[in-house]
């Protein structure tokens, strides 16, 4: 990574890093950033079990172990947020997410269903069928995923240590997050020994650097965005916890598998 780059890897990352912790920290603005997350890790989940499959399919038990356990390992994130979210009285707001018919549709909805400015920036020049489970590219996958793991393993140990031991749901929180920070270590740490089982070690290390400067882009990309519109998205979360998720609301174990 260039000096150049790497500066802006530090002021994007910096600036980031400000806005999620605060995010975090704000019991107001809280519960719709714990959503986002209990949302993006919930996603994540029948991705790599079909990636796992893909993979036992083409004769890698290893890789489809390691993808398997990573999905668990985002599922039990994903509990995480929710039971955090539980603790505050809210739930996340799937009514928002369901298909309109056309008749009620307006015309920004495809707008507002875009990929984010950073997922736009970071996955520049793929199309949505490019980066689909079934035929992404191994090497795409492996190495665009490594640097957005090794990156989240220290944020959220950034907003682990921004959140105070004083009540019960930011204690039980920051717990969850040290536990999650190492989970996604390990992941970055599996993702790199995949790319580099298949490829040499000059290859693997040009990779990382073209993803770490796509990822730098990336953030410039949603912070300026950010800078420029603000946070225009609706809320995320409804206050209260429907009767069917009661029964649930159980902390999940932090301790790593």
């Amino acid at each position: 990574m260039n000096p150049f780059t790497q500066l802006l890897h530090l002021v994007g990352s910096g600036a980031a890093a400000y806005i999620t912790a605060r995010n975090l920290r704000d019991l107001k603005t809280r519960p719709d950033m714990l959503a986002g997350l209990q949302l993006a890790e919930a996603g994540a989940v029948p991705f790599l079990e079909t990636l796992s499959k893909r993979a036992a399919a083409e004769g890698d038990t290893w890789l489809a172990d390691s993808l398997l356990r990573h999905a668990q390992d985002e599922r039990r994130h994903s509990q995480i947020f929710t039971h955090a979210l539980k603790q505050l009285n809210k739930h996340v707001d799937l009514s928002q997410f369901a298909e309109k018919p056309d008749s009620e549709k307006s015309n920004s909805d495809s707008e507002n269903r875009r990929r984010s400015p950073f997922l736009e920036a970071y996955y520049r020049g793929y199309s949505k069928a490019d980066l689909a489970p079934d035929r992404i590219d191994w090497m795409v996958f492996f190495l665009s995923t490594h640097i957005l793991e090794l990156d989240a393993s220290r944020d959220f140990l950034r907003m682990a240590a921004v959140l105070p031991d004083t009540d019960t749901a930011s204690a039980s929180l920051k717990k969850g997050l040290i536990s999650i920070a190492q989970d996604e270590q390990r992941h970055a740490a599996y993702l790199l020994e995949a790319a580099q089982r298949r490829a040499s070690y000059a290859a693997v290390q040009s990779w990382v650097d073209e993803w770490r400067e796509r990822k730098v882009n990336a953030i410039m990309a949603m912070v300026g965005n950010l800078l420029q519109n603000g946070d225009k998205r609706p809320s995320l979360v409804r206050d209260g916890v429907p009767a069917e998720m009661v029964d649930e609301a159980i902390e999940p174990e932090l301790t790593p598998a």
